[in-house]
């Protein structure tokens, strides 16, 4: 049995998310048992990989088609391009911002932070990221640390994919122990 047994998650990107920051963490969370859903508000996405366009792939499911109610976790990869197009999505931001509300879990990796902003939901809260974002996140209220992961209260946050193993095995931890108060 993995820990993440009767664990729903969602995966919430766009067109433009960096390939290992999506499929790296997806695999170990199936893997762990858990149900993952790619959602997205368009169907069609592209993965950058080593600066270049790759995997071309359809998102599971429409954010204006789920309730975040259903799902245990949220992750989001980073890439430039994706968080950027999730953070003028009203639904999209709405959908990571019910789990900010609920005290669900939550993992972002390197820019997919970025989408955490538009909630207005992270006064006070411990992150990391991608160098790059460090001020916008600062500017959000955010207690910005330059580490490999960083967990605060159900929040995981890592740099960059050279932090992924750090950053699933914490992520995986998180999920299984579901909702903070």
């Amino acid at each position: 049995m993995g820990q993440l047994d009767n664990k729903k998650i969602a995966i919430l990107t766009e067109t433009g998310f960096e390939e290992i920051e999506l499929t790296d963490p997806k695999q170990k969370l199936e893997e762990e048992g858990a149900t993952v859903h790619i959602i997205s508000p368009t169907k069609k996405l592209r993965s950058w990989h080593k600066g270049e366009w790759n995997l071309e792939m359809n998102a599971d499911k429409l954010v204006n088609e789920v309730n975040a109610s259903d799902y245990d976790g949220l992750m989001l990869p980073g890439g430039v391009i994706n968080p950027d197009k999730l953070r003028r999505s009203s639904e999209a931001i709405e959908f990571i911002r019910h789990f900010l509300k609920n005290g669900k879990p939550i993992a972002a990796i390197c820019h997919g932070a970025q989408s955490l902003i538009e909630t207005g939901e992270l006064k006070g809260r411990i992150m990391t990221s991608f160098p790059s974002i460090r001020t916008d996140l600062e500017n959000a209220g955010v207690l910005w640390e330059d580490k490999e992961v960083v967990v605060d209260q159900g929040l995981t946050t890592s740099r960059s994919p050279d932090d992924l193993d750090a950053f699933n095995s914490k992520m995986i931890e998180e999920f299984a122990e579901g909702v903070h108060a």
